[in-house]
């Protein structure tokens, strides 16, 4: 790439209305060193480049003048990793796709443009999901139908993992944003639950603030009228999707609870309380939630509630809340049930549906609760 420094310096020097006597004597240098670098005849010493981008107010790249390439070509991985890591849907799907040229390209860029929050946080992602695929364990057993972490010997030994908190915790030392703070915590606390470290997530979790610190809790507290009324309505679906994931990791988590009808109940009381709040049907993200909800619960009962009838019945609701959630996240939505009636969520905050949502889900049913859905037309895309 040419070098066009001398250039840049003297359209910098001219749209601020500087002479080049003034740069030079900021700089402890002759005006003919400045008037030789405005001619491309020559280039700053490295040790004055720092000093004539703060001259400047602007930074080394934008000095050099390759700002916008840098710019672009970071944008350019960032896109292509997320099109393969976030068409995944997750680390417990069973899509098989190969990210070892995702984790190369991620780990080179990061040669290429160190401390870059976004592929610090891609790369350490794909590091997470690659080690699921690679040597992770299987989360899902026939048995019993609940996640289970039983091997944490073999666990600790993923260095896809231990490579992943080891720029998690990189991320965090650079003081990163609440975007990428929030994340790379809960995913670090998972990996040392998974890898056996009980401690150091324990030690995380407690130095976090308390719920009734949270910018959910503390906002509807500062506020009135319509803008209380917006975040009390946010505090709401944040707690219900909180409630969700609590009541659902409890109970595949748990032998006897996902077995047993109380485990069902449980997860059909939250589905009431959620369809209490979004009481209009109109559940906007929450859709997503409700469809999960649902088939577990299809699964649950087909598995060991014996009753195929209520399991089919499930199976339906949650493939509806699935083509409600398709149909309404690639545009702005608003809210109306009373609760929630001020909130409303811009184009880009939905999810993105995993890609072959089917293809992933399926698997979790006994071929027995399959051919029953094959009966009838309506499920027709789930087995394409």
């Amino acid at each position: 790439m040419e070098i066009t420094i001398g250039k840049n310096i003297k359209d910098l020097r001219k749209k601020d209305n500087r002479t080049q006597e003034d740069l030079a004597k900021a700089l402890g240098v002759s005006c003919q060193a400045i008037s030789r670098w405005e001619a491309g005849g020559g280039y700053p010493d490295m040790e004055l480049v720092p000093a004539i981008a703060n001259y400047f107010h602007v930074s080394i790249d934008e000095l050099f003048g390759y700002h916008g390439d840098r710019e672009a070509q970071i944008q350019a991985i960032v896109d292509k990793a997320k099109s393969t890591l976030y068409s995944l849907g997750g680390y417990l799907s069973q899509d098989n796709r190969d990210l070892t040229d995702t984790v190369e390209m991620l780990r080179t860029a990061l040669e290429e443009f160190p401390n870059e929050p976004d592929l610090m946080q891609l790369y350490a992602d794909c590091l997470f999901y690659h080690g699921w695929q690679k040597n992770g364990v299987n989360p899902k057993t026939k048995e019993n139908d609940s996640y289970q972490y039983d091997d944490i010997e073999r666990n600790a030994q993923n260095v896809y993992w231990q490579e992943a908190l080891q720029v998690y915790e990189k991320l965090l030392s650079l003081n990163a944003s609440p975007k990428y703070r929030e994340y790379s915590l809960v995913t670090m606390i998972h990996v040392c639950k998974l890898t056996g470290q009980y401690d150091k997530a324990k030690a995380l979790a407690s130095e976090q603030p308390s719920i009734n610190l949270s910018k959910d809790v503390l906002l509807p507290l500062s506020t009135v009228g319509e803008e209380e009324a917006r975040y009390h309505g946010e505090l709401i679906l944040s707690l219900l999707r909180h409630l969700y994931g609590a009541v659902s990791r409890s109970v595949l988590t748990n032998a006897d609870l996902s077995s047993s009808e109380s485990g069902r109940e449980a997860l059909l009381a939250v589905i009431r309380l959620y369809e209490t709040v979004l009481s209009d049907g109109r559940c906007g993200r929450e859709h997503w939630d409700l469809r999960y909800l649902y088939l577990i619960l299809a699964r649950l009962e087909a598995c060991h509630g014996n009753d195929y009838s209520k399991a089919l019945t499930y199976f339906e609701i949650g493939f509806d809340h699935h083509k409600e959630y398709c149909r309404i996240s690639t545009d702005a939505y608003n809210y109306s049930a009373p609760l929630v009636a001020k909130v409303s969520l811009q184009k880009g905050q939905f999810q993105n549906n995993p890609e072959n949502f089917w293809g992933l889900t399926m698997p979790q049913y006994s071929e027995e609760f399959k051919e029953e859905l094959k009966k009838n037309e309506k499920f027709r895309e789930c087995f394409e």
